[in-house]
C-alpha cells in the first residue's frame, strides 16, 4: 500500500504538467477561438463587436493564469468543455468513443504479445540457428515498415483482392483485425528482440547451470525460471505500449474509419476545435499514467525478488 501511495503521489505532478501542456497548446495555436466558434455558428465574417462579445463570454480576456485555473478546476470535475463541432460535452464524446479504441488496443496488445514473446523464446532457445536468423530478419522488417503503408497493403490484399475483411468501419471483430495487426506489428517485433535478449542473458547465468545439473527439462527451466526473471523489461514495454496505443492510434483509426478517440481528435485538429484537442491530450495522458502505474504494481507480482521486507522497492 505504501508503494502504491508513493507511486500515486509521483503521478500527480505529471498529470498537472499534462493539463498545463494541454492548455498551452490551445493558447499557442494559431487563430482565435472566438472567431472559430462564431464561424461554426454561421457567422462567416464576424464583426469586431461580435468577436469582442464572444471573447468576453469565453473568458479569453482574462489573464492566462486565471484562464488556466478556471479550466483546470472544471477539468478536475470531469468537465473538459464543449466541442465546437458537435455542441456536446467533450468528456461525454471521449467516453462514448473510448470502447472502440480500447477494443482495438486490447486486440493489438494481444497480437503483439502472441507474436513477440513465443517467437523471442524460440529464437533464444535456437540461438544462431535458422529460426533465429529468420526471426531477427522478420523483426527488423516489421520495425522498419511504416504503419500507413502496411495498412494500405492489408486493405489491398484482404479487402480488395480476397474480399475477406471489411475495408473500414466498426461493429464486428472483423473490422478490428487489420487495424490491430498494423498497430501490433512494430511492437511485436520489439518484443521478439527484447524477449530473445532477456532470455539469453538469463540462460547464461550460473543458476541455469545448476538447474540443468539437477536434470530439469530445458522447457521447464525456460518457462519456470528464465522467463519469469526476464519478464520485467517485457512488462515495461507492454504496459507503456498499451498506455501509448490508446493515444497513438490516430492514423490507424483514420485509415480504417474506426470511430475512436483518435479519429475524434483528428477531426478536432482539422476544425481547430480547441476543447476537443485539450480534452484529448488530458484524457490520453491520464490513461497513459494509469497504465504505467498499473505496470509498476505488476512488477512485484511478477518478480517477488523486487520485494524487500515484504514491501516493494
Amino acid at each position: 500500500m505504501a508503494y502504491f501511495i508513493r507511486r500515486l503521489a509521483a503521478a500527480v505532478p505529471v498529470l498537472i504538467g499534462i493539463t498545463f501542456i494541454a492548455f498551452a497548446l490551445s493558447v499557442a495555436s494559431p487563430g482565435d477561438p472566438a472567431v472559430e466558434l462564431l464561424s461554426m455558428n454561421g457567422f462567416s465574417q464576424p464583426t469586431e463587436e461580435q468577436i469582442a462579445v464572444k471573447r468576453e463570454e469565453m473568458g479569453l480576456n482574462d489573464p492566462l493564469l486565471a484562464q488556466y485555473g478556471h479550466w483546470l478546476s472544471k477539468a478536475l470535475q470531469g468537465d473538459l468543455g464543449t466541442s465546437y463541432m458537435t455542441k456536446e460535452s467533450v468528456s461525454g464524446e471521449l467516453l462514448r468513443r473510448l470502447p472502440a479504441t480500447l477494443s482495438l488496443s486490447l486486440l493489438a496488445v494481444l497480437f503483439a504479445v502472441l507474436l513477440g514473446v513465443p517467437s523471442g523464446m524460440l529464437m533464444a532457445i535456437r540461438r544462431n540457428r535458422l529460426f533465429d536468423h529468420i526471426g531477427r530478419a522478420l523483426a527488423l522488417i516489421l520495425v522498419s515498415i511504416p504503419g500507413f503503408w502496411l495498412a494500405i497493403m492489408l486493405i489491398a490484399l484482404w479487402s480488395e483482392k480476397l474480399q475477406l475483411l471489411p475495408t473500414s468501419g466498426y461493429g464486428t471483430w472483423k473490422h478490428l483485425l487489420m487495424p490491430a495487426v498494423v498497430l501490433a506489428s512494430g511492437t511485436g517485433a520489439i518484443l521478439m528482440r527484447l524477449t530473445r535478449a532477456a532470455l539469453l542473458e538469463e540462460l547464461n547465468k550460473d543458476y541455469m547451470l545448476t538447474a540443468r545439473a539437477k536434470g530439469l527439462r530445458e522447457s521447464f527451466i525456460v518457462l519456470r525460471h528464465a522467463l519469469r526473471n526476464a519478464c520485467i523489461p517485457l512488462l515495461t514495454v507492454i504496459g507503456s505500449y498499451f498506455g501509448a496505443i490508446v493515444g497513438g492510434s490516430v492514423i490507424v483509426e483514420v485509415i480504417f474509419a474506426v470511430p475512436g478517440i483518435g479519429r475524434f481528435a483528428m477531426d478536432g485538429i482539422f476544425r481547430r476545435d480547441y476543447p476537443v484537442i485539450q480534452g484529448y491530450v488530458v484524457f490520453t495522458g491520464l490513461i497513459y499514467v494509469l497504465f504505467n502505474l498499473a505496470t509498476d504494481l505488476c512488477y512485484g507480482l511478477a518478480h517477488p525478488q523486487i520485494r524487500l521486507g515484504g514491501k516493494l522497492r
